[in-house]
């Protein structure tokens, strides 16, 4: 895995495949193009392990589950009898918690992993196309009949006046700080948004989201209402439909300047972080030298292989600009090393993505929206099923949430599921198999589904298309 013993100023030639980023996705199709029998070349720039456990999904869920210990010591009083109290009191402590496990998984699952693969060769360096489509890495010229370039995304930062002249946070940063500020706007209603904004809210923070399209816009309406609704419950302030005017700092920290309904609009907060969405990785690379195609935002284009505009290079994950969740990351990256070993002969397939935001109530979908399922042609039918109607909520006294399932009318087949409930993400899974397996909605509501669980809802949900589940008994199918 060392590479120690290279000469300055040479071309290593001896490489089948070079892979560019020593994230997720790079580790992926480093370790199955090894698995093929290739020599690798395995390139990192900055912190090994990419965004998912060094400022991503680790670093946020271990902070959600954090505050999700003070929201419940609050929600206790819903049961009667019950009180209980929960509170930060040392949050340099939990920040420094959080950090020892991001570097404990970034040890265990990346750098203690390169040993392993005695064919994968770990370089440090910033990459760079040549015109012949190798690879500079500083001083080193490295040719590959194969590369695939997996070198993630990092936060968009908008054109907006003031904004260069105000600290403000990212995502990463937000969550490093050494004190949780007393108030906190949010720019931006996607799932970083979402998550982080609840995150601090919780933690004590006074949070407005700011948005131009509302809390999660490429969701279900219904979605996107609902979790609005226990946001307001939480006492999170989101103001959508926004055109942002300008940025100033103030005595007390930041003020975002804004129109909304054509009246002006001022915020204040202490701190403000940006969640605007996430661009490619693909400046530094020069992909125009070797002739590979980008779209507008810079993400790499290409095809079902994974294969690149330019014949050998593949890419996968966020650089591509598509799916950006890490398991899809990974999934794309180790297809695009199999093809890149022998022939592209596996097409990469999303059509059963499930997808989870972990705010809570969590939310999660998997396959087409009602929207998108008519804009395919089919004549749609939905079932939308509130949790006041799931015994499992009942009795957890949380009926926050709603179940959407979205199926072609006249066959009957299951198109999509869309969850918002406190335990949404361990039941996306089940419709993603139904939706696998091509069935209807009379195939899952004929389904035996264990009682007083929040999966038995898409049965419930199920049913619900052609019955009035509030006519039926318990367990009643």
């Amino acid at each position: 895995m060392s590479d120690c013993c290279l000469p300055e100023n040479s071309e290593t030639d001896g490489f089948d495949v070079v892979v560019i980023g020593a994230g997720s996705a790079g580790f992926s199709a480093a370790i199955t193009a090894a698995d093929e029998g290739a020599r690798v070349a395995l390139i990192g720039y900055g912190t090994i392990g990419g965004t998912c456990v060094n400022v991503g999904c680790v670093p946020s869920k271990a902070m959600i589950r954090a505050v999700e210990t003070l929201h419940s010591a609050k929600a206790a009083s819903r049961f009667h009898g019950v009180e209980a109290s929960g509170q930060i009191t040392d949050w340099k402590a939990l920040i420094a918690q959080k950090q020892a496990l991001v570097d404990d998984l970034r040890a265990a699952k990346y750098v203690d992993v390169l040993p392993n693969y005695e064919a994968v060769t770990y370089i440090e360096g910033q990459a760079v196309f040549q015109e012949d489509g190798s690879v500079q890495v500083g001083e080193r010229n490295l040719k590959a009949g194969k590369v695939i370039v997996a070198t993630g995304s990092s936060q968009h930062v908008p054109e907006l006046p003031g904004l260069d002249e105000i600290e403000w946070l990212d995502s990463t940063s937000a969550l490093q700080l050494d004190e949780c500020p007393a108030s906190l706007i949010v720019m931006g209603g996607g799932y970083i948004g979402v998550e982080i904004a609840q995150v601090f809210a919780r933690a004590g923070a006074k949070v407005t989201i700011v948005t131009r399209r509302g809390l999660l816009p490429e969701a279900e309406p219904e979605i996107s209402a609902a979790l609005t609704d226990a946001f307001a419950d939480e006492g999170i302030t989101v103001l959508d439909g926004l055109s942002y005017d300008r940025l100033e700092t103030t005595s007390d920290g930041v003020r975002l300047h804004a129109t909304r309904n054509g009246q002006p609009v001022t915020v204040d907060a202490e701190k403000l972080m940006l969640a605007t969405g996430r661009v490619p990785n693909t400046r530094s690379l020069a992909l125009d030298v070797a002739g590979i195609a980008t779209d507008a935002r810079g993400g790499i284009v290409v095809g079902p292989a994974m294969n690149s505009s330019r014949e050998g290079v593949y890419a996968a994950g966020d650089v591509t600009g598509n799916d950006q969740f890490v398991y899809m990351a990974a999934y794309g990256a180790k297809l695009a090393a199999k093809n890149a070993m022998n022939g592209n002969s596996l097409s990469y397939d999303n059509r059963v993505m499930p997808s989870v935001v972990f705010s809570d109530p969590q939310i999660a979908s998997v396959g087409v929206t009602e929207a998108q399922a008519s804009a395919q042609g089919h004549k749609v039918v939905t079932s939308v099923l509130g949790l006041e109607h799931v015994p499992r909520a009942l009795a957890a006294r949380d009926t926050r949430g709603l179940i959407k399932l979205v199926a072609d009318k006249q066959s009957k087949k299951l198109l999509g599921a869309h969850i918002i409930a406190p335990e949404g993400a361990d039941t996306i899974q089940t419709a993603a198999m139904a939706l696998k397996m091509g069935m209807t909605y009379d195939d899952l509501g004929d389904m035996i589904f264990p009682y007083l669980t929040t999966v038995e809802g898409l049965k419930l949900a199920a049913q619900t298309f052609e019955k009035d589940v509030a006519k039926l008994s318990c367990c009643a199918g």
